[in-house]
């Protein structure tokens, strides 16, 4: 082991060299992060690149928009032997001031190839509860650690014994002008909408059933089920053999997602295990009151019985009559997605969440963390 002093690649030490490392850009909240970072860290202090380790381009028109360039390591299905070469050489030429690995495959394979490169500083992103990245033997090997929530980095350091110092919270942001309500775009019908991955973590099911039971005190529902995901035919099977199609859809996950959160009535997300939802940020900076369980980030997200409900997971008689509750009382559904909005705009801003990295990837660059192994 030995402390790494990091070398600018300019004499004063700006622009810092910075590099994101992500496995793809399909539709994400990491990508959505990323991209955020790309498009607005400080110009003056960062040089800023993105690699994509394989194809999936839902998001990049994005970047294209505002003419940000992309270095695709390779544009296959999955993560192989072309790109991770393309990567550890990448990194020996160009050797990158701070590397910042998003996601689990570049949080493996990023840390190893920026350790074996001698990367001065690698930091690394954690926005999942149990990511299968060998965190137990990699965590060492980054100078600094983000997490997306205070219950996340609280669960790591109790997992794997990182000291608190190595990890930095950075919540989550929300465009507050990209996402705002139009009472306007209203649906006639009382719409609930999720938006998620289509997978078990998310336990959607509980949602269905809650749902299923709201009806029989309001049959003129609808429920909207936004997302892809392995789960996606057996949501179906479950519309079909409960006889739903006519009341729940279930829709491909789109790059924006607007139209949908200003005709919703309210938001629900039933996860069994989360870290930091940006859909439930989404939801509150449009306007929406939200329904959502007691797990990980959520609680830091939601304020129980101020901008929304928050029940126990599986618990699909309280999910039920939260929903019927907000579906039923539109001036509970007023005041709840106002003070979430307000909630977003002075908690969860994009503005914050840009500018809180920032302070940590130059707070790292002074104080590079002790310890860090190095080949």
């Amino acid at each position: 082991m030995r402390h790494v002093q990091p070398e600018m690649s300019t004499k004063d030490g700006f622009p810092i060299n910075l590099v994101l490392l992500l496995q793809d850009l399909e539709f994400g909240g990491t990508q959505r992060y990323a991209i955020h970072l790309l498009k607005n860290l400080d110009p003056e202090k960062f040089s800023v690149s993105m690699w994509v380790l394989r194809g999936g381009k839902d998001m990049a028109p994005l970047l294209e928009e505002c003419g940000k360039h992309v270095k695709w390591l390779s544009n296959s299905r999955k993560v192989g032997p072309v790109s991770l070469t393309r990567l550890a050489f990448g990194l020996a030429r160009r050797r990158p001031d701070i590397l910042y690995t998003l996601t689990v495959v570049p949080n493996i394979w990023g840390r190893l190839f920026g350790t074996v490169a001698r990367v001065p500083i690698i930091v690394s992103s954690w926005r999942d509860l149990f990511p299968k990245q060998y965190e137990s033997w990699m965590w060492p090997l980054s100078t600094r650690i983000i997490a997306n929530s205070a219950s996340l980095k609280d669960l790591h350091v109790n997992r794997y014994g990182v000291h608190p110092n190595r990890i930095s919270v950075v919540h989550s942001g929300v465009d507050p002008i990209f996402f705002q309500p139009d009472m306007a775009q209203k649906a006639k019908e009382p719409t609930v909408l999720f938006m998620g991955r289509l997978a078990k973590e998310k336990d959607p099911f509980t949602l269905l059933e809650a749902f299923k039971l709201s009806l029989e005190k309001i049959p003129e529902a609808r429920l909207k089920i936004l997302g892809n995901g392995r789960l996606h035919k057996k949501l179906l099977a479950f519309l079909k053999s409960n006889r739903l199609e006519s009341k729940v859809s279930v829709i491909p996950g789109v790059k924006d997602v607007r139209p949908f959160l200003r005709e919703a009535w309210l938001f629900a997300m039933t996860s069994v295990r989360e870290a930091f939802p940006n859909a439930i940020l989404e939801a509150m900076s449009s306007g929406l009151p939200v329904v959502a369980t007691k797990v990980g980030g959520i609680p830091e997200m939601v304020v129980d019985g101020e901008t929304g409900f928050l029940c126990e997971p599986r618990d699909v008689r309280g999910v039920s009559e939260a929903l019927t509750a907000l579906l039923q009382n539109e001036q509970e559904r007023i005041s709840m997605g106002s003070k979430g909005r307000l909630r977003t705009q002075s908690k969860f801003s994009l503005e914050n969440m840009v500018l809180e990295t920032e302070r940590v990837l130059l707070e790292t660059v002074s104080n590079p963390a002790p310890n860090r192994k190095m080949n």
